[in-house]
């Protein structure tokens, strides 16, 4: 659905409310949250005549009740089909039935429920292409069902990875790696359910994660000669040091280099960072990755 809780029509999840619930105090009361006003940053009060509220513990039930009547309708059909709120997928058995199917029930959408679906969002297109609510499901060689992050979620978690080891930060490494890992510990609290096919994909996330904080590390000391002496005092040899500290290339070329990774090992993370792969690890024992297809990823 296209902006799905900005259009819900308030008449119709009222009338379809009233079919169940009696009390018109209830009714009264969620009528009220419904029309309450929109504040803006700037403090301006902006009516609102249609759409639910967001974030609020109503908002996935009166999702539901909006959308029960398209349930139903699939079901009449005879189509195959899940929903999670406003996203949902039906399963057909050829392209064409897809594309025919797709057309009747925009209709109803936009028709019967008054709701608009999002055209960017939305195709045709084979189950191994499949991609729901963040997660991308493909088929293994053996006929299992491989759950893995889709495409939009990686590029997104590099996004936010990003914002949170910026080159410029201005307060301690210590800082920097607990703000990561209260992101991570949400991130692989939904990501959980994937497959041990996705072990590769979150070592590569791992490397990414260590090799951003080891760059904050040398931007932070500024100067060749304050990393060359942070280096040595980590147990650097001078010459790897001054190798190191002194190299031409910049914050980013540095941080993958040989000094770097001596003086901050995997080891020194395991310690402090949560491991995206070794949390999944653990819910897949049986499933080993080598030491060679992880250095891929440093």
């Amino acid at each position: 659905m296209s902006k799905f809780f900005d259009r819900v029509n308030h008449q119709r999840l009222l009338g379809r409310l009233a079919q169940r619930v009696t009390d018109g105090r209830i009714l009264r009361l969620i009528h009220r949250m419904l029309k309450a006003k929109v504040v803006l940053p700037d403090g301006t009060r902006i009516t609102t005549e249609e759409g639910a509220p967001q974030g609020g513990p109503l908002s996935p039930i009166l999702s539901n009740i909006v959308l029960d009547e398209l349930d139903w309708e699939l079901a009449r059909r005879g189509l195959r089909f899940v929903r999670y709120a406003d996203d949902f997928s039906v399963f057909v058995r050829s392209e064409r039935a897809g594309r025919r199917v797709m057309d009747s029930i925009r209709k109803f959408i936009e028709r019967r429920l008054r709701l608009a679906v999002n055209e960017e969002k939305s195709s045709v297109s084979r189950p191994n292409d499949l991609t729901f609510l963040g997660f991308h499901l493909g088929e293994a060689r053996d006929g299992r069902v491989t759950v893995k992050p889709s495409k939009r979620t990686t590029a997104r978690l590099g996004l936010r990875i990003r914002e949170l080891t910026p080159r410029t930060w201005g307060q301690s490494v210590a800082a920097c790696v607990e703000k990561v890992n209260g992101y991570l510990r949400g991130w692989f609290g939904y990501f959980r359910l994937c497959t041990a096919e996705a072990l590769l994909l979150f070592g590569s996330f791992d490397a990414h994660i260590r090799r951003r904080i080891r760059a904050v590390i040398v931007r932070q000391k500024k100067r060749p000669r304050h990393l060359y002496r942070h280096l040595l005092s980590r147990g650097i040899s001078g010459r790897l040091a001054a190798k190191t500290a002194f190299h031409r290339g910049g914050v980013w070329r540095r941080s993958i280099s040989s000094g770097m990774h001596k003086a901050y090992p995997n080891a020194w993370f395991a310690d402090r960072l949560l491991s995206l792969q070794a949390e999944l690890q653990r819910l897949h024992p049986a499933e080993q990755v080598s030491y060679k297809q992880l250095l891929l990823f440093e």
